[in-house]
């Protein structure tokens, strides 16, 4: 059971009092999911010292009354509720910090410090990418985009990048390591390559680098980029550890889907890095579409064959690399870092990497136009590939509702997706497309949308719904009370 942060006594049993777990808000009979509250901007005005209203205003914390008062309570949605509280100040700071820890603040690494310690983990990994964006810093709703997307190689996103990495790697016991991604769209106007980009990012931090050779190849099929250039500007003493991964091809465009066999493309991209730098350990990634176990451990012999072959071409011998195959992480070293700009002066960079990434976010998933300098044919691409990954994934959260829809289920959802940006998680989001649907009156089948509507009763409160008629009765009765 989730822990109680804030609570209210009253000898009232209908009185209105409100309760705050790491899970929910509950006022009275009326309970409202976490993941329908806009945390993140909640969290960034709560670091400030200051609580957000209506309308994107805020004030200072200090203002916010000790005893009874009204504090405002912000939704995904935008809109804006003021909860009367006993203790306002206290409520506040409660419901402050569980977002600032739900939406990855220094809580949240701190969280993960600690789960590193008891796994005895050697080092901790992160992608160099951004998933989320809007909210109070650019006075606009909070999107997702529930999947990787890469940020612009520029000086700004660079000093904002290597200050975050300075924050992670102060909190954590173990290495930092930041792994490049595959991406479908390039900034414009960017300023350094990505061997130049993770070259300096490692040069000023001292993070370790986990290097995808999956995501090398996709970025050569999908933005024209030579694999051997990026592999000669980074700074190889630096390397953690290795991923390998499938794909597939369709239209041209090359996706990094983890659930097809590696491609001869991506093991000569591997062959060429164990040719410049033996690797600590190289990890072959499957999410799914698993392959029966011979298929498998021909994939592992050619993952060894390739690093044989590059550990020949640079005159070292290949035995280690068949050892290590298998082992997902390294001791070697990396640069000392070096000193960047200080935090105050960090804030203009802040404020114009976060409206480029709510722009173009927008653009992909609200049908906002697309920002000046991009390529609008992989924009779309972009675009109906987020919209698939994210009807992908709430069919595995939810997986009843594929079942229920049949065949109907993946146009109705993706129709849905161009209609509502995901502000929330993928179960608010499955809940958000039965509900959609529901009030259009869909599914035309009478069955259908009957099993549909069961569906939705079962996860849309803050309780199952009881099988029985007369607590259903019951309950619904005692909430009509407490609203009076």
């Amino acid at each position: 059971m989730s822990r109680v942060l804030y609570a209210e006594k009253s000898w009232n049993p209908l009185a209105r009092t409100v309760e705050l777990t790491g899970e929910r808000l509950r006022r009275g009979g009326r309970t409202t999911p976490l993941d329908e509250l806009n945390l993140a901007a909640m969290a960034e005005a709560f670091l400030r010292g200051r609580w957000l209203g209506g309308g994107g205003t805020e004030r200072p914390l200090e203002r916010l009354a000790e005893g009874r008062g009204a504090v405002p309570v912000t939704r995904v949605t935008g809109t804006t509720t003021p909860l009367k509280v006993h203790r306002a100040a206290e409520f506040a700071r409660a419901l402050g910090e569980l977002a600032v820890r739900g939406c990855g603040g220094p809580d949240a690494v701190a969280a993960l410090a600690e789960r590193a310690t008891a796994l005895g983990a050697p080092l901790v990994t992160e992608h160099i990418a951004f998933v989320r964006a809007g909210g109070a810093p650019t006075a606009s709703p909070r999107l997702e985009a529930g999947h990787l997307l890469p940020v612009p190689r520029t000086r700004d996103a660079l000093d904002v990048l290597c200050e975050n990495v300075r924050v992670a790697q102060d909190a954590l016991p173990v290495p930092l390591a930041v792994e490049n991604i595959a991406a479908l769209i390039s900034w414009p106007g960017e300023e350094m390559t990505e061997g130049q980009f993770l070259y300096e990012l490692a040069d000023r931090t001292g993070v370790r680098l986990l290097v995808d050779v999956a995501n090398l190849h996709t970025n050569h099929v999908n933005r024209g980029e030579d694999p051997a250039e990026a592999l000669a500007e980074l700074p190889l003493e630096a390397l953690a550890y290795v991923h390998v991964a499938g794909g597939v091809e369709r239209d041209g465009v090359w996706h990094d889907s983890h659930a097809h066999p590696v491609p001869r493309p991506v093991l000569d991209v591997l062959t060429d890095l164990a040719s410049r730098v033996s690797p600590p350990g190289v990890l072959l990634e499957r999410d799914e579409n698993f392959p029966e176990p011979a298929e498998l451990e021909g994939e592992l012999a050619a993952i060894r064959d390739a690093l044989e072959k590059g550990a020949s071409a640079k005159g070292a011998a290949g035995k280690g690399a068949r050892e290590r195959v298998e082992v997902a992480a390294g001791a070697a070293g990396a640069p000392a870092a070096r000193p960047g700009p200080d935090r105050g002066s960090l804030e203009p960079a802040r404020q114009r990497l976060a409206l480029a990434q709510t722009a173009l976010l927008s653009a992909l998933v609200a049908g906002t136009p697309v920002p000046e300098g991009f390529d609008r044919v992989r924009m779309a691409v972009q675009a109906r590939a987020l919209a698939a990954k994210r009807a992908d994934v709430v069919a595995k959260v939810a997986p009843e509702l594929p079942v229920i829809l049949g065949a109907e289920y993946r146009a109705a959802f993706l129709a849905y997706a161009q209609e509502r940006p995901m502000g929330g998680g993928y179960r608010r989001d499955a809940l958000d497309f039965a509900e959609h649907l529901l009030r259009a009156g869909r599914p035309g089948e009478a069955w259908a949308r009957r099993e549909l509507r069961e569906w939705w009763l079962e996860r849309s409160g803050p309780r199952p719904r009881s099988r029985r008629p007369a607590v259903r009765l019951a309950r619904a009765t005692r909430r009509v009370l407490l609203r009076r």
